[in-house]
């Protein structure tokens, strides 16, 4: 196996995972201590950007960005991790990594491209998915789903769409008044929404464009999209040291500070996380700040405590096609054009951009 020769004098950071969280601790801790970023693409992708993406696949070319646009004074490795040890994580395509400190960020699972371009090309296909149909199913009503619904909807108003969701109402982790004015609003840009029923892929497997839900009820759709839930990204540390520390859901339990409970040099953050609270791209953001910090802290020796994470209020905000959107704070919903004034238009991706340091719109190379 080969590994990996630290930079001399410098303690040696590990952070595998590159998505929101382990991306923009990378970006801040670079130029601090020798760091690696362990991912199995080539890219960060702003993960609030990949329905608009669906539409309009030119929106992808400011949201994909290869690590090594912002990760510059580091080292990018390629690869799945696959085992943790004491001093080293060891990666699936042979790879040894020491560490003094480790971060793990590795999300939700979900299978992607490795290259940058393969993903572009993977948008493109989707896209022409869509302009091909007249009409599609979208399976999941969680805000993937109403996203989406959203999208497709406004921007191609002709088409069917029907959305089918198990739950007994859409966006079931924030309240029932906002998921009530979401289904109105669905409906009101012809959208079908069929609550309490799940679908049988199976049914249509023969090609003929005929999906039956638990229900019974038949539809017809020229192609489907599953937007469900997906697994943590935590199956690789079943057989790991860290085993013991992922609770039932497969998270790991983390402290206040968030570490690993019972080790002082391995961190947790973003969406991997046991913190009770909603899983959102600003809170895996803030994981990664409150890190950074402490990191800093724990490398510098620095006689301050370690900060201690605080989750701040809840906020929901959905964006409902270009335009309109859903804002969900603790004293009041909001639907209409000021959530999409905030979101919608951009999507957050020339803010993103900037936060990693980025132009908000790259040059034609990248």
């Amino acid at each position: 196996m080969a590994s990996e020769e630290p930079i001399l004098g410098k303690k040696r950071v590990v952070i595998v995972g590159g998505g929101v969280a382990g991306s923009y601790l990378a970006k801040t801790l670079q130029h601090h201590v020798d760091v690696t970023l362990i991912d199995p693409k080539e890219y960060f992708e702003i993960p609030w950007a990949t329905l608009r993406s669906m539409v309009e696949p030119s929106f992808a070319k400011r949201s994909l960005i290869r690590h090594t646009d912002y990760f510059k004074d580091g080292r990018v490795i390629i690869s799945h991790a696959s085992n943790i040890t004491e001093t080293e994580v060891l990666t699936t395509d042979g790879h040894r990594v020491p560490y003094d400190y480790l971060v793990v960020a590795t999300g939700h699972a979900y299978s992607v491209p490795k290259a940058r371009t393969e993903k572009l090309q993977q948008y493109e296909a989707e896209h022409q998915k869509i302009k091909a149909a007249d009409s599609i199913l979208i399976i999941g009503g969680g805000p993937t789903g109403v996203e989406l619904a959203g999208e497709i909807a406004v921007d191609f108003p002709e088409k069917k769409v029907t959305l089918v969701h198990r739950g007994s109402r859409l966006l079931e982790f924030i309240g029932t008044k906002a998921s009530t004015k979401t289904l109105d609003w669905l409906t009101s840009k012809k959208v079908e929404v069929i609550l309490g029923q799940s679908v049988n892929l199976n049914s249509a497997s023969d090609g003929n464009g005929l999906y039956q839900t638990s229900g019974g009820e038949i539809i017809k759709a020229d192609c489907h999209f599953v937007c469900a839930g997906q697994d943590m990204g935590s199956s690789w540390l079943k057989e790991t040291m860290l085993k013991d520390k992922l609770d039932m859901h497969g998270r790991l339990m983390v402290d206040e500070n968030l570490r690993v409970k019972g080790w002082n040099n391995i961190f947790a953050i973003g969406d991997i996380t046991d913190v009770q609270e909603i899983k959102q791209g600003y809170i895996a953001h803030k994981h990664a700040s409150v890190t950074a910090r402490n990191l800093k802290l724990l490398i510098t020796g620095g006689k301050s405590k370690l900060e201690k994470y605080k989750g701040g209020p809840s906020l929901a905000l959905v964006s409902l096609g270009r335009k309109e959107g859903l804002l969900e704070l603790p004293f009041a919903t909001i639907i209409g054009c000021v959530p999409g004034y905030i979101k919608s238009g951009d999507m957050f991706v020339g803010k993103t951009r900037k936060e990693m340091g980025l132009e908000s719109y790259p040059v034609e190379n990248e």
